[in-house]
């Protein structure tokens, strides 16, 4: 009864994937309520269309609430330690700091060349709300720091250094320009629980890389020093989240069903130092 509309919405020749989409199509019936007596004829093509999309129409009527809810890159976290946790207070106590000398600048007293650079970033956002704030910032701090490796700047393996040291020498690698993006973000009057920094492990190439993750509108952005588009996290690919960081400390990405299970059977680590950009 109901195959003659399915066949009237296909080609005739039906080559395999269509094949397959077709089983997709008529398992969804299967789950959809019979037509009541005399309604058979009236059976709308539509009605086939909305059964096999209704996920995605349930997912655009989630209410903000449900999407603030949501977690980044939809994983669960649970603490880290080691050393990632230790460089990540020493920043932490950094940018405590520097947050003080930026509000002495903000009250007219004296502000040094960095701090004053720092507060050019947030007021290129300043004038624009959600992504273009978001964006505009990102540009800014991308484009107002060289990439360079930290041995290179400092012949050491891995530095993560001060928001107001990488803005005086305008030098830094990829987790110099995520704690850069970080604090000017919150300067700019983000909310604290929507901006953090994510370690990242590429798989192409192999390597660990910093940027910062913003939830604008109920949706986790990423923001990375290797481009100027703002791309969402569950666009992210050939990246496994790793770490991140904020002012809750350090946490590590783990699979759902092994949080809390301990750092063996989590995804670990392989070194610490991150990638220079």
């Amino acid at each position: 009864m109901f195959l003659a509309p399915i066949r009237g919405l296909l080609p005739c020749a039906v080559p395999g994937g269509l094949f397959i989409g077709l089983c997709v199509l008529a398992a969804n019936l299967a789950l959809l309520p019979l037509p009541k007596s005399g309604q058979s004829d009236s059976f709308q093509p539509d009605y086939l269309v909305a059964a096999a999309f209704g996920d995605d129409a349930r997912s655009g009527e989630m209410s903000l609430d449900e999407q603030q809810a949501a977690p980044l890159f939809g994983m669960a976290t649970e603490p880290a330690f080691g050393e990632v946790a230790a460089k990540w207070r020493a920043v932490e106590a950094d940018i405590y700091r520097e947050e003080g000398v930026l509000a002495r600048c903000r009250a007219q007293l004296v502000c040094p060349a960095a701090a004053r650079t720092l507060l050019d970033i947030v007021a290129e956002g300043a004038r624009f709300t959600g992504r273009v704030r978001v964006g505009r910032i990102n540009r800014a701090v991308n484009l107002a720091i060289r990439p360079i490796s930290d041995e290179e700047q400092w012949g050491v393996e891995d530095r993560w250094s001060a928001p107001f040291e990488t803005l005086q020498s305008r030098r830094g690698d990829c987790e110099d320009y995520a704690i850069v993006k970080y604090v000017a973000l919150l300067a700019a009057g983000l909310p604290r629980d929507d901006v953090k920094i994510v370690i990242l492990r590429n798989l192409f190439p192999y390597e660990d890389h910093a940027t910062v993750a913003v939830r604008v509108d109920g949706q986790w952005i990423i923001l990375d020093n290797r481009r100027l588009a703002l791309v969402r996290d569950s666009d992210i690919m050939r990246s496994i989240p790793r770490f991140v960081l904020d002012e809750n400390g350090a946490r590590r990405f783990v699979r759902p069903h092994l949080a809390g299970q301990g750092p063996g059977l989590s995804l670990s680590i392989v070194h610490a130092g991150l990638a220079s950009s």
